[in-house]
C-alpha cells in the first residue's frame, strides 16, 4: 500500500515538473533540441514508472530505519543542496561536493570520495560540454556576477 501512495505522490510531482518545463521559453536556440527535451524525457520515464507501481505494486517494502534512515536523509539533503547550488557554484564544483557527500555517506574515505567526486565532475563536464555540446554553468562565483 505504501508503494502505491508514494507512486501517486510521485506522479503528481512529475506532472508539476512537466508543467513547469512546458513554461520554458528561450529567445534563441543554443542547443540542437532545445532546453525542454531532457526534462520531458525524464518526466515520461518517471511517470511511466509511477504508473507501473500504482497498477502493479510489489510486496510491502521495508522502509529504512535507524542509521539507514539517517543516511537516506543526508543523501536527500545533499541532492537538494546540489540543485540549489548548481548555478552558483557551477557544475564541476557542485558535482564534486555532492560526490564527496554521497561517497562519505556510503562509507568512503575523505580522499577517495573527494577524488571520485572531482573525477565525476570534470569527466561529465567534458562529456556534456565537448562531446554533446550541452552548455553547463561554470558558476556565478567564478564569473563575478
Amino acid at each position: 500500500m505504501s508503494d502505491r501512495l508514494f507512486a501517486s505522490l510521485w506522479l503528481v510531482v512529475t506532472a508539476l515538473i512537466a508543467w513547469a518545463t512546458w513554461q520554458i521559453e528561450v529567445t534563441f536556440s543554443y542547443e540542437p533540441i532545445g532546453p525542454r527535451a531532457f526534462p520531458w524525457l525524464l518526466c515520461a520515464g518517471m511517470g511511466l514508472t509511477a504508473l507501473r507501481l500504482i497498477f502493479r505494486p510489489g510486496h510491502e517494502p521495508a522502509w529504512p530505519r535507524g542509521e539507514l534512515l539517517w543516511k537516506s536523509a543526508l543523501l536527500l539533503a545533499a541532492l537538494l543542496a546540489y540543485a540549489f547550488l548548481f548555478e552558483i557554484l557551477g557544475f564541476v564544483l557542485a558535482t564534486t561536493l555532492v560526490g564527496l557527500a554521497v561517497g562519505r555517506g556510503f562509507g568512503g574515505s575523505w580522499r577517495g570520495s573527494l577524488a571520485a567526486g572531482a573525477g565525476l565532475g570534470v569527466s561529465l563536464w567534458f562529456l556534456f560540454d565537448k562531446a554533446l555540446d550541452v552548455t553547463l554553468p561554470m558558476g556565478r562565483i567564478f564569473s563575478g556576477a
